[in-house]
Formats: structure tokens, C-alpha cells, sequence
């Protein structure tokens, strides 16, 4: 199983990205909340990964936190929860943010979540409400800088889109919070974040 990557991060399109690790180059599928966090491309980087294999795919997950892994593979095991759902919130909320929706019992705000209906929010409430509390880890992975892509608005559109939001939904919400100057990273970050409310 592969459990860690240190290498060099050659490419980063949300939700994907890749990292050279001793000439062999690593494809993976990352949230929002680690991306914000990945260096500009051609700097090291190292990544906590999830190794999933299925009938028909191979797939590599990686994340900035450990924390971010262990909600990962926790929500893996609640029935009608997916890899894609999972990405996506943790894109949309951060470790303590989730574990503080689910304390409360806020079903409303879970499901605004792509991928998440009422039923499957009220799963996720009744089955990790007693156990969000053991997720806050220390991070040991590092990552600083950000670079500036070409077209922060589209990069970001399509970034939301992969996460489950619906083209329509994707523009509103980008046309909310973009502003002048925005990287892509902020303006999902900011759009993910108006989708909660």
C-alpha cells in the first residue's frame, strides 16, 4: 500500500494532480482543502495518500493532513458514500468545520454538500457523531506558495464542476465571490464556502 509521497509536484488541475517521485510520476485526486496548501509546480511537496483499488479502477488520494485522510477513509465506510463525495466535503468544509456540523446535527448545511442528500446527511450525523472528536491530527506533511494560473475563473469552474456542483450552479456561485486578483484556489475556496450558507 502506498501510504506517503515525497517527490516533486509536476502538475496541479483540481481535482487532480501529479508528483514525481524518483523519475516515476504519480497521478492523484485531491481536495480543495489541500490544494490550497500545494507549492507552485516544480517545488517538493509531500502527501499523506489513500491507495483504492475496485474492479474497474486503480486510484490515488492525497492530502496536505492526516486528518484530512482519516475523515477521508472514515466516510468511505458510511453506505452511500463514494470517493467523489468524500473530495467534496472535504473541499467544502475543513476537518474541524465537518466535525462541528456533525456535533451539532446540522443536516441543513450537509446537505448542501454535492452528493449528499438528506437521508445519507442524517447517516452521517447517527454514525460519526461520537467519533469526529479522534480526527484532529497534527499535520506532518508541508507545503507553501501558491502560483498564479492563467485563468483563475475558468480553472476554478472547472474545478467546482469536478466536485459534483452542476455547471449553472458553478457559474452563480463563481460570479458571487470572484474578484479581481483572485486565484483559482481562493475563488473555490470562497464559492465552497457560499454554497454552505
Amino acid at each position: 500500500m502506498i501510504g506517503r509521497l515525497s517527490g516533486t509536484l509536476v502538475a496541479k488541475h483540481p481535482p487532480g494532480l501529479m508528483i514525481d517521485v524518483g523519475g516515476v510520476g504519480y497521478e492523484l485526486e485531491a481536495p480543495m482543502s489541500t490544494f490550497y496548501e500545494l507549492p507552485e509546480a516544480g517545488k517538493p511537496v509531500v502527501l499523506f495518500t489513500h491507495y483504492a483499488v475496485k474492479e474497474d479502477a486503480v486510484a490515488l488520494y492525497g492530502f496536505h493532513r492526516e486528518s484530512e485522510r482519516l475523515l477521508f477513509r472514515t466516510l468511505l465506510k458510511i453506505s452511500g458514500i463514494g470517493a467523489k463525495t468524500a473530495l467534496a466535503i472535504l473541499s467544502g468544509a475543513s476537518v474541524d468545520e465537518f466535525a462541528r456540523l456533525v456535533q451539532v446535527g446540522d443536516v441543513a448545511a450537509l446537505v448542501r454538500i454535492p452528493g449528499i442528500g438528506k437521508k445519507t446527511a442524517e447517516r452521517i450525523v447517527v454514525e460519526l457523531r461520537d467519533r469526529v472528536d479522534a480526527m484532529a491530527v497534527p499535520t506532518l506533511a508541508g507545503g507553501a506558495g501558491r502560483a498564479a494560473p492563467v485563468d483563475p475563473v475558468g480553472e476554478a469552474s472547472v474545478a467546482l464542476q469536478a466536485l459534483g456542483y452542476k455547471p449553472a450552479e458553478v457559474s452563480r456561485l463563481v460570479a458571487k465571490v470572484a474578484e479581481t486578483g483572485d486565484t483559482s484556489e481562493a475563488i473555490i475556496r470562497k464559492a465552497l464556502k457560499a454554497a454552505l450558507k
